[in-house]
């Protein structure tokens, strides 16, 4: 799937940048969730890790991208669906953490039951992280 990317900065209300456009880039052309250090290691040089961190922080202000937690307790960052905005994401659906790999998948066709919250509790954002092994790694196994 091939993305515009100044078209989603400008979308956003975001000044098209070539670290921007980096950061978009790299997350978008992998099939797992990115995590910080490995955007550290393999973006442009030039990028320090601040301007990194908020980068990251602004995409996911912005709903352009999701943060979920690893088994590690990493930050790792993929591509919002299209339906998330600035402040109201909707990207309620599991996470794969790889257990020999150590990849983080966004399980994006099984979703969230419906639920309701308790009186009085508003949720802000759902995250469920199931572990074990994926798919690459038990067919090496086999």
């Amino acid at each position: 799937m091939e993305q515009n990317f100044q078209n989603i900065l400008q979308q956003n209300q975001l000044k098209v940048t070539a670290t921007r456009l980096s950061v978009l880039e790299l997350i978008a052309s992998r099939n797992a969730a990115t995590s910080q250090p490995y955007l550290e290691k393999n973006i442009n040089k030039e990028i320090d890790r601040v301007t990194l961190y908020r980068t990251l922080r602004t995409f996911e202000e912005k709903g352009i991208l999701h943060k979920v937690i690893d088994l590690n307790g990493t930050a790792n960052y993929a591509m919002c669906s299209d339906n998330c905005t600035a402040g109201h994401h909707h990207d309620e659906h599991f996470h794969f953490n790889c257990t020999q790999c150590h990849q983080l998948y966004c399980m994006n066709d099984f979703h969230f039951p419906p639920f309701q919250m308790p009186a009085g509790f508003k949720s802000q954002s759902i995250n469920l992280l199931i572990s074990g092994t994926c798919a690459q790694c038990n067919k090496m196994d086999n």
